[in-house]
């Protein structure tokens, strides 16, 4: 396992962006994982492009991983959240590229229907989705990304009590 972590220490992590989306019942939507279809859930997430400011890459990630349009924005999380990858991940995912991801996260309120949501896009990552509550999104994350939605837990609780 040193060798593994020894090998890939010195890697940047990937820029990425996350969005917390809020219905009118302030529950939150996450998604299965198709690359990961034990009973993991996660928000919507991506990587930013050359040249992409954060915002836009969110609103583009949300749209390409479940259709989800018609949003408002409540606010952006101010500082960059980090996770890394577990050992046996290291190497595989990103193309080998990133040791793991610092993310930039926003809260958003989805203002359409249930209907409109849509994960069977044109590259899916999702298999299914659902509105959660605030309380259980620590419990059905990947352990790696549990510190970051400790921390999404906080700034969530504050704006929705």
């Amino acid at each position: 396992m040193a060798e593994i972590q020894d090998r890939y220490k010195n890697l940047p992590y990937r820029v990425g962006v996350g969005i917390v989306i809020l219905n009118k019942e302030n529950k939150i939507f996450v998604a299965k994982r198709i690359d990961n279809p034990k009973n993991f859930w996660q928000m919507p997430q991506g990587g930013v492009d050359e040249g992409e400011d954060f915002l836009s890459a969110a609103y583009r990630e949300l749209e390409e991983e479940t259709s989800i349009k018609n949003v408002e924005l409540i606010t952006e999380i101010d500082e960059i959240t980090t996770y890394e990858l577990p050992d046996y991940l290291l190497g595989k995912i990103w193309k080998g590229k990133f040791k793991g991801q610092k993310q930039k996260w926003f809260i958003m309120r989805y203002l359409g229907n249930d209907d409109e949501i849509n994960i069977n896009t044109h590259k899916p990552e999702f298999l299914d989705w659902k509105w959660t509550d605030l309380n259980s999104i620590t419990e059905i994350v990947v352990k790696f990304k549990l510190d970051v939605y400790k921390t999404l837990q906080q700034k969530i609780g504050k704006i929705i009590n």
